[in-house]
C-alpha cells in the first residue's frame, strides 16, 4: 500500500520537492537552485537540463529527509513556471539565445522579448483572444514562438518539440508527449471547451501556419487532464535520476500557481459541509502572483486571462488575474534602499531573513498587524516594475514611487516595505473588482506561496479587499498540489476534486479589521490611481522622443 506521494515544483530560481503522506501531511522538503541568465533588456533564459538535474537532486534530498523507502512512493507530480522549452527531434537542447549557447534553451516566463510579437497578435483581434481577456501577454507562448520564428529562424526550424516547462518535466520523466490541459489552455491558446482544440485560422493569422501544416506535432497532439497517468510511469533513466523505482506513476502536470490553487481552494474547513470552490479565490504569491477564481459557467473579464475550461479544476472555468512582479517587486524595493546592508546585517545577527526581521520590527512598533499599514501613510508605490498583467494587460507599465525623503535608516526601509505591500494589495483589489463586475464573486481568499505565511501580508490583503483571508493548513500548497497529481495518477483518488477534499484543509483566518483601516486604504488607493496616471502620462509624453531613426 503506497505511503507517500511526491510533488516537484520548479520556480523561477529553484526547484523544490515535497514528500507527503496519503492524508496530505508534509513529511519532508528539499530545495536546489537553478541557473538563470539575465541579459540586457527583457531577456531571461535557463537550461532544461540544469532544471531536470535540480529536480533530481531535490527529490533525492527530500526522500532522504523523509526517511522512507522509495518503494512506498505511490506517485509523483510536477508543476513549473510557464516557460518555453525548445528541443530538437532527438530531445536535445536547441538554443533560444543570441549567444548561440545550446544549453540556453528555455525562454523564462518573465522574459518580455516578445512584446512586439504580442502586439502583432493582438492586432489580429482573432476570436481566440477572447479567451485570454482580449489581449495576449508576452509571457505566453505564442508571442515567444513568433519571436523565435522572426529572430532565430534556425532554432525555430531545428526544433522538434516545443514544451511548456511543466510538460517538459513529465516528458523527461516518462517519455510521454502528452500535454496537460492546464498548460496548453492557459498559455498556448488551446480551446478545451466544446470539443475545441487548436485553432488553425488563429495560427494562420498570427504567422505561425507552420504548426497547422505539420498537424501540431511539435506543440502537442494529445491533450489530457492534470493527474492523468502518463506512459508507463517513470522510465528507467528517470527513475535512476530521481532515486525512485521504474514505473512509479507520474501525473500530467500543472502550472506552478495552478498547483497552488489545487493545493489550497478545495481544503476542508471543519464545518463538515460541501466545499464550494466557486466561492473561493486563490491568491498564489511568489516571484509573481496569480489570482484565480473558478466558475461553473464562463465569465469574460477584460484584461484577465481566461475563461479557461478545465484550466485548473476539471469541468470548471478558470479566470486568472496576475501581477507580473510580486515577491520580485518587494525584493527589488528592499535591495535598492540605502538601508539594505544595515538591515541585512542586523537580520543575520538575529538569525532571521530580512523579511522576517522587518516584519517583526514593524508589528512591534505598530502594536499589531492591523495597524502596521499606517507606517506607509506618506509613501506610495505602484510596484509594476515589469508591466501590468491584470486588469489592464499593459506590459509597458512601470513602477512609480512617491513620498521618498533622504532618510537612509532601517525605519525608512520599513516604510517603503509596507508601502510596497500596500501597492500589491491595491493591484489585487483591482483584479477582484474586475472579477466582480463581470459575475465572478468570492467571499474568501485562500493565500499560498511564501508570502502567505506573513500575518502582515495577510492583514493588509484582508483590509484592502474586504475578504476573509485563509491559509491552507499545509505550509506548502504548491508542492501539495503537485503531489496530488501523483496521487490521482497512482489511483489513490479518482479525480482532482476528490483528492482536494481528502488531502487538504484550511487553517488560520485573517478578517478585515476596523472601518478606519478600510478608509485609510481607500485614501491610499486614490493615490495609487494617481501614480498609474503618472505612469501612463509620462510614457505618452515621451513616446517617440529620442528614438533612433532607421
Amino acid at each position: 500500500m503506497p505511503q507517500a506521494y511526491i510533488g516537484v515544483d520548479v520556480g523561477t530560481t529553484s526547484t523544490r520537492a515535497g514528500v507527503f503522506d496519503a492524508a496530505g501531511n508534509l513529511l519532508a522538503t528539499a530545495r536546489h537552485p537553478i541557473r538563470i541568465w539575465h541579459e540586457a533588456g527583457d531577456i531571461v533564459e535557463q537550461s532544461s537540463s540544469d532544471i531536470w538535474d535540480a529536480c533530481a537532486k531535490s527529490v533525492r534530498a527530500a526522500m532522504a529527509e523523509a526517511g522512507i523507502a522509495p518503494e512506498t512512493v505511490g506517485g509523483i507530480g510536477f508543476d513549473a513556471t510557464c516557460s518555453l522549452v525548445v528541443l530538437d527531434r532527438q530531445g536535445e537542447p536547441v538554443t533560444v539565445s543570441a549567444s548561440g549557447e545550446l544549453q540556453r534553451n528555455v525562454i523564462v516566463w518573465m522574459d518580455h522579448r516578445a512584446t512586439t510579437e504580442a502586439r502583432l497578435i493582438n492586432e489580429t483581434e482573432d476570436a481566440v483572444l477572447r479567451y485570454v481577456g482580449g489581449s495576449i501577454s508576452p509571457e505566453m507562448e505564442m508571442p515567444k514562438l513568433l519571436w523565435l520564428k522572426r529572430h532565430l529562424r534556425a532554432s525555430f526550424d531545428a526544433a522538434g518539440h516545443f514544451f511548456d516547462l511543466a510538460d517538459y518535466l513529465t516528458w523527461r520523466a516518462t517519455g510521454s508527449l502528452q500535454r496537460s490541459t492546464c498548460t496548453v489552455t492557459c498559455k498556448w491558446n488551446y480551446l478545451a471547451h466544446d470539443g475545441g482544440g487548436w485553432s488553425g485560422p488563429f495560427f494562420q493569422r498570427i504567422g505561425l501556419s507552420d504548426f497547422v501544416a505539420e498537424k501540431y506535432a511539435r506543440i502537442g497532439t494529445e491533450i489530457v487532464a492534470p493527474g492523468t497517468r502518463l506512459g508507463a510511469g517513470l522510465t528507467r533513466a528517470a527513475a535512476t535520476d530521481l532515486g525512485l523505482p521504474p514505473g512509479t506513476p507520474v501525473g500530467a502536470s500543472l502550472i506552478d500557481a495552478h498547483a497552488g490553487g489545487i493545493g489550497a481552494i478545495g481544503g476542508r474547513d471543519g464545518s463538515g459541509g460541501t466545499t464550494d470552490v466557486c466561492d473561493r479565490l486563490a491568491y498564489i504569491m511568489g516571484t509573481s502572483a496569480c489570482i484565480m477564481a473558478t466558475t461553473k459557467k464562463p465569465c469574460f473579464v477584460p484584461g484577465v486571462w481566461g475563461p479557461y475550461y478545465s484550466g485548473m479544476v476539471p469541468d470548471f472555468w478558470l479566470n486568472e488575474g496576475g501581477q507580473s512582479a510580486a515577491g520580485a517587486a518587494i525584493d527589488h524595493l528592499l535591495k535598492s534602499h540605502a538601508g539594505y546592508a544595515e538591515a541585512s546585517a542586523a537580520a543575520r545577527k538575529d538569525g532571521l531573513d530580512i523579511i522576517d526581521f522587518l516584519e517583526r520590527r514593524i508589528i512591534a512598533r505598530a502594536g499589531d498587524a492591523s495597524r502596521a499599514a499606517l507606517l506607509a501613510r506618506d509613501v506610495h508605490v505602484l510596484p509594476e516594475f515589469i508591466g501590468n498583467r491584470s486588469p489592464y494587460a499593459d506590459p509597458e507599465t512601470r513602477a512609480v514611487i512617491a513620498g521618498l525623503d533622504l532618510d537612509t535608516d532601517i525605519g525608512a526601509m520599513e516604510r517603503l516595505f509596507v508601502a510596497g505591500l500596500c501597492g500589491l494589495a491595491y493591484g489585487l483589489a483591482e483584479v477582484i473588482e474586475a472579477f466582480a463586475a463581470h459575475g465572478v464573486h468570492s467571499s474568501i481568499m485562500i493565500m499560498g506561496g511564501g508570502a502567505s505565511r506573513s500575518p502582515l501580508v495577510r492583514q493588509i490583503m484582508a483590509d484592502t479587499t474586504g475578504l476573509t483571508v485563509a491559509l491552507p493548513q499545509t505550509k506548502e500548497p504548491v508542492l501539495l498540489g503537485a503531489a496530488m497529481l501523483g496521487a490521482v495518477a497512482g489511483g489513490a483518488h479518482a479525480s482532482i476534486g476528490e483528492t482536494m477534499a481528502k488531502m487538504s484543509a484550511l487553517g488560520r483566518l485573517s478578517e478585515p479589521t476596523a472601518p478606519d483601516m478600510a478608509a485609510f486604504h481607500g485614501r491610499k488607493r486614490d493615490v495609487y490611481k494617481l501614480l498609474r496616471e503618472v505612469d501612463r502620462g509620462s510614457r505618452a509624453a515621451m513616446r517617440g522622443v529620442g528614438m533612433a531613426r532607421g
